[in-house]
């Protein structure tokens, strides 16, 4: 390989995760009197966590979000949790096939309950260990802040010039531009619209992947 080791985002990147959570959040929001599609959301919202997701659907509706936005987000998450969500399509294959002695490591900004849960899911926990970081937990800055993927690089022992970043939302690829490592825009995640590799192109990443066969060629 190319690099001495790969981060992945997860949401969008691992697991089929986007489209759904923000359908849900469309259809809520639209449920209140601010139509929005999911197309919308993941234009708007994608990549968030905390403040800067509460903050960027405050700004879309042009009001304070209603104390039930919460209530309705926590039922959708635990049945997700309970039920397990699809991985993106070659991801399994992808992670199964990386060398056994590569470092890599899970930058998100989902809790890690989240990400643990759905890797026990999708059967590729043990593929990671312990390397499983949240923009929520382990950083004082969550993305587009570049902490996380320097917090990841520094637990793998790796220089972040050296490594390969996966991401496939704008927000998350502003933080892995910044920290100054080799930055794939993944867009083979169902949320990936047309015009969607243009959007992250714009945010100087180096290269554009339309499947996790192309990353494999990129990295190789």
């Amino acid at each position: 390989m190319k690099y001495d080791a790969i981060i992945f985002d997860f949401d969008g990147v691992l697991l089929e995760s986007e489209y759904a959570g923000n359908r849900q959040i469309a259809e809520y929001l639209t449920s209140i009197g601010h139509p929005t599609s999911p197309e919308d959301s993941v234009a708007n919202f994608m990549g968030l966590s905390g403040a800067g997701f509460l903050g960027a659907i405050e700004k879309w509706i042009g009001r304070t979000i209603p104390d039930d936005f919460h209530a309705a987000r926590a039922v959708e998450d635990h049945r997700a949790l309970e039920e397990g969500l699809p991985a993106v399509a070659g991801a399994i294959r992808f992670i199964e096939t990386l060398p056994a002695a590569l470092p890599r490591a899970i930058a998100s900004s989902s809790s890690t309950e989240w990400i643990t849960r759905h890797l026990d899911h999708l059967g590729v926990r043990d593929a990671f260990g312990d390397r499983i970081f949240s923009g929520r937990e382990h950083v004082p800055r969550g993305k587009p802040a570049p902490d996380i993927y320097l917090h990841a690089a520094r637990a793998l022992g790796v220089d972040i010039r050296r490594t390969v970043i996966l991401e496939d939302s704008p927000v998350g690829v502003r933080g892995a531009v910044a920290s100054g490592a080799y930055v794939i825009g993944l867009c083979a995640g169902t949320h990936c619209a047309p015009g969607h590799a243009d959007r992250l192109r714009a945010l100087d990443v180096q290269a554009i992947a339309a499947d996790f066969d192309d990353v494999a060629r990129l990295i190789a």
